[in-house]
């Protein structure tokens, strides 16, 4: 059987462009002993893999030039010699940009097609939404009546953040960067306010939608956008530092605050995290997440692109702010579901 492949070509400066992939074909083998053979439904495009693009240490090995680009895939299995999964099975795990391929019963997680619509594996109910679920509650800790405010608030981890801080009984405040998901935030979502930070009075109206200053930033952003959050955080806030999008395709050091002071005169927590950090809860993550959305409580949207060959054109857009919610490309429909 052939399958199609995307590779890393060669290492970006700055923002990737069609050139940093390869396009290949190969032959994929039978699966061995505890394998399957997976054809590819939905592959998930995420701001972390920027970051793996780079030769440099991270909580995650870089990408190998020429290597086939991984990440997030929800699969089918074709061919089984395990006796974990049979055909037409649907399967999660970190598996390659490929249309087929071979993987290990013990890299993967079945999903049920029942629970809810199997693409949310991979936004609200999946990584992201866990990102959300940990990031917030475990480091933000809100409280009802405190202020929260959230970057990069139309994306797959902003959206559940935002809702999760109104289950909690908060004042929810949106960063967001068109009208559009602006009018998605406080329209659908119902965040109680939602700030442009594109204005050119972006600082005052962020202090004026929150008037008695900010108890939680989750921060997915970084740099500008982050700083003037950061002027206005109230005595014993906390910072769940989870993504510095604005960050990933700089090609010189960015320079901003000095935050430290601000942290110090506050007592302030600033904490960065990582969603494996919580790998032993995320059942129980899963479990609230989705009963919140079968009880209406959390809503989700979902950017879907349509064939393989738009992978790297749907991970580019990541970066010039063209999803709300999830963004995921649609590679086939499962045989047996």
């Amino acid at each position: 059987m052939n399958t199609k492949q995307i590779r890393l070509k060669e290492r970006p400066v700055g923002m990737p462009t069609y050139e940093t992939f390869d396009w290949t074909n190969n032959e994929v083998s039978e699966p061995s002993e505890g394998e399957v053979l997976l054809k590819s439904i939905y592959i998930s495009v995420d701001p972390y893999m920027r970051g793996r693009m780079n030769d440099q240490k991270s909580y995650v090995e870089p990408y190998r030039v020429g290597e086939v680009i991984s990440g997030g895939v929800i699969a089918e299995v074709v061919k089984s010699n395990s006796a974990e999964y049979v055909p037409g099975d649907l399967v999660i795990g970190n598996l390659g940009w490929q249309t087929y391929q071979i993987a290990n019963e013990d890299h993967l997680r079945k999903i049920d097609p029942k629970q809810a619509p199997i693409s949310t594996h991979l936004g609200v109910i999946g990584m992201p939404g866990m990102t959300a679920y940990f990031g917030l509650l475990d480091i933000g800790k809100p409280e009802s009546g405190e202020t929260v405010v959230v970057s990069g608030a139309a994306g797959a981890v902003g959206t559940v953040v935002g809702q999760i801080a109104k289950i909690a009984g908060a004042r929810v405040v949106g960063i967001a960067g068109t009208d559009e998901k602006i009018k998605y935030l406080k329209e659908e979502l119902h965040f109680d306010e939602v700030i442009n930070y594109k204005s050119d009075q972006y600082f005052e109206a962020l202090r004026e939608a929150c008037p008695k200053g900010v108890d939680v930033y989750y921060d997915n952003v970084g740099g500008e956008v982050s700083d003037a959050v950061l002027r206005l955080i109230n005595k014993g806030a906390r910072i769940p530092i989870c993504g510095q999008i604005s960050l990933y395709n700089l090609e010189k050091p960015d320079y901003g605050m000095r935050v430290q002071p601000n942290l110090l005169v506050n007592s302030a927590l600033m904490k960065g995290f990582i969603v494996s950090d919580y790998g032993a809860h995320f059942e129980e993550a899963i479990k609230d997440l989705s009963n919140w959305l079968q009880e209406g409580k959390l809503k989700y949207k979902e950017t879907i692109v349509e064939g393989f060959e738009n992978i790297p054109e749907a991970f580019i857009g990541l970066f010039k702010g063209e999803n709300i919610g999830k963004y995921i490309v649609k590679v086939a429909d499962p045989e047996h579901n």
